[in-house]
C-alpha cells in the first residue's frame, strides 16, 4: 500500500485510519454520512484529517438543544 497523505485523503482512507485510531469500525457510508453533515471536503471529496479533527471535536462538544 502506497503511503497515505493525511492532508488528502480518499474517503476510503480515511475510514481506515478512523478505524484504526478509535479501534472500532468506521465504515466508508460513515464518512460520506459526516460529510453530508458538515465535515469538510474539497471539491473532489477528499478530506484533510487535522480538519476532520477539529470538525469532529466541535461535533463531540456542540450543545444539544433541549
Amino acid at each position: 500500500m502506497p503511503p497515505i497523505d493525511p492532508l488528502n485523503l480518499s474517503v476510503a482512507e480515511a475510514a481506515l485510519l478512523l478505524s484504526k485510531a478509535s479501534g472500532k469500525p468506521v465504515a466508508e457510508e460513515d464518512v460520506r454520512e459526516a460529510v453530508a453533515a458538515g465535515c469538510p471536503a474539497d471539491a473532489e471529496g477528499n478530506l484533510n484529517l487535522v480538519h476532520v479533527a477539529a470538525w469532529l471535536n466541535r461535533e463531540l462538544h456542540r450543545p444539544v438543544a433541549p
